[in-house]
């Protein structure tokens, strides 16, 4: 069993994801991309000592980009950014998490 730090990358603090802890209690979070439900849900609830509902998953794969190298030169460089995999966890009603302080 992993560590909960190991499972949890960061949280998204985003204007989308303030208003969906507003409106439904669900927190947003980056975790790795081979954890699972159970494994997420565990490593919120032992960080936060909260009661977790529901987590839902999704996993992005990372866009093609491309990049100018060089003023004059103008070659097109393909790069690629890194996919990720986002998780939101529904919290039981009470329960809140505080990511930053306000004032």
């Amino acid at each position: 069993m992993r560590e909960p730090y190991d499972v949890i990358v960061r949280p998204v603090i985003t204007e989308k994801s303030t208003a969906q802890v507003e409106a439904r209690n669900v927190y947003t979070f980056i975790v790795r991309k081979d954890a699972n439900k159970h494994e997420i849900a565990r490593a919120v609830e032992k960080t936060w000592d909260v009661k977790v509902l529901d987590v839902r998953t999704m996993v992005y794969r990372g866009k093609a980009k491309r990049s100018i190298l060089g003023r004059i030169h103008r070659s097109w460089a393909l790069g690629r950014r890194p996919g990720f995999k986002k998780a939101l966890v529904q919290l039981a009603e009470g329960d809140r998490i505080e990511f930053y302080e306000v004032g």
